[in-house]
């Protein structure tokens, strides 16, 4: 379908009722018809879900006409925009130049590809496919990105193959190796692990995406020279683990984690840190705190509470709690109304049966919780089942702040 539909796809017409007709229902549309402008109905219904499904995640690509998206390609797995910037921060920091020439070594539908390109004199992209490259491609002359090479080649060929240096190499290997989804960076394709020392040939920054269920302290194994590991989540959801890689680095690995929320709140420590931190427990006191997805994939759970100045709940129980409230927590921070309510308390309480229920080291799930107490999801209190360090406590509380 490459050049013949890519062509028709972007004609201004077509590009017209694609705008016009965001919230369309593409089923119905390839029920009703064969095809509009002469583009079969199936690749209309997927430049519109692939277009709806931009609208928040990549809202340059959303709002640019012109913009086309490959069949088959999730969206949901590529990087968002927030994210694919927050990558460019990181290059920024440690490159302070203004002529940066870069790789992106998996290239895929292009976004950190383009990104990457508005702060570099040239990058070069490449992508083994074919059919992906073409849209990517189409894309980035779509956005002006002129200074992007395109490759269609495997990223090992690639590498072993250029004589260039690079100020920076990126890759994100692919995760899912014949419909089974890996971890490990030694499983993935490309092989990052038997691929960086090729890569330092070429470059003295690597920057590696790693699937954010590694365990951070496997990635340092496999890797070399580590400088830096960032830990993202966006709106309190961890999405991207990133590993820095330094040639000749050597020392621990600060370990950043970031959340992409309008407040931008971030911590940083290392595992020594956070080995000789020093933990105070006890039971809930005044406010309740929950250390944002960032900080609890990265296991900072001594280092936040001593950061802070506050009290741990029990050892596995990630939550905090203080007499004072403490500001600029990075998490979300609740005020306890009241500690193991009796049933006549929880109907005071939640008057119309309702709740936002959680629990956190707790024998029941939440939605067994809910069950059980015959409450079902809404509310402005939140109801925790939590584990303390002497027994198990349901707490209602009552939000202070998002993260």
């Amino acid at each position: 379908m490459h050049h013949t539909f890519l062509n028709l796809l972007t004609q201004n017409d077509f590009q017209d009722f694609l705008f016009s007709n965001e919230n369309l229902d593409e089923k119905e549309l390839v029920l009703k018809h064969k095809s509009v402008f002469e583009i079969p109905c199936s690749i209309i219904a997927n430049q519109i879900s692939g277009r709806r499904k931009a609208k928040l995640k990549l809202p340059t690509f959303y709002n640019t006409k012109g913009i086309v998206y490959p069949p088959g390609i999730n969206i949901e797995q590529c990087s968002s925009e927030a994210t694919a910037q927050f990558k460019v921060e990181i290059i920024r920091k440690y490159l302070n130049k203004s002529e940066t020439r870069g790789v992106d070594l998996t290239g895929g539908l292009g976004i950190d590809s383009f990104f990457f390109s508005k702060n570099c004199s040239s990058l070069h992209y490449v992508e083994k496919e074919e059919f992906v490259l073409q849209f990517a491609n189409h894309n980035h002359v779509v956005l002006g990105a002129t200074n992007i090479e395109h490759h269609q080649i495997k990223a090992e060929e690639f590498i072993n193959s250029t004589r260039d240096t690079f100020d920076f190499i990126f890759v994100d290997p692919s995760r899912r190796i014949k419909e089974t989804k890996v971890f490990k960076f030694i499983d993935c394709e490309p092989n990052v692990y038997a691929l960086l020392p090729q890569l330092f040939k070429h470059a003295n920054l690597v920057l590696i995406k790693a699937s954010p269920l590694l365990d951070l302290q496997q990635g340092i194994k496999e890797l070399q020279f580590v400088k830096s590991i960032y830990v993202v989540s966006v709106e309190n959801e961890c999405k991207e683990v990133l590993f820095l890689c330094e040639r000749d680095f050597t020392g621990e690995p600060t370990i950043y984690c970031v959340d992409l929320s309008a407040q931008r709140k971030s911590i940083q420590f290392t595992f020594t840190e956070e080995r000789n931190s020093e933990v105070q427990y006890s039971e809930p006191l005044s406010y309740l705190y929950e250390p944002n997805a960032s900080i609890l994939k990265a296991g900072a759970f001594k280092f936040i509470g001593n950061k802070f100045s506050l009290n741990k709940l029990q050892t596995n129980t990630h939550l905090y709690t203080s007499h004072e409230l403490v500001e600029n927590f990075p998490g979300r921070v609740f005020k306890i109304e009241m500690v193991n309510p009796k049933e006549s308390d929880l109907k005071k309480y939640f008057p119309y049966g309702k709740a936002n229920v959680a629990t956190r080291n707790y024998p029941l799930s939440a939605d067994e919780l809910k069950k059980k107490l015959k409450l079902k999801d809404g509310s402005d209190l939140f109801l925790f089942g939590v584990t303390s360090l002497k027994k198990r406590v349901l707490l209602i509380t009552r939000r202070v702040s998002n993260l």
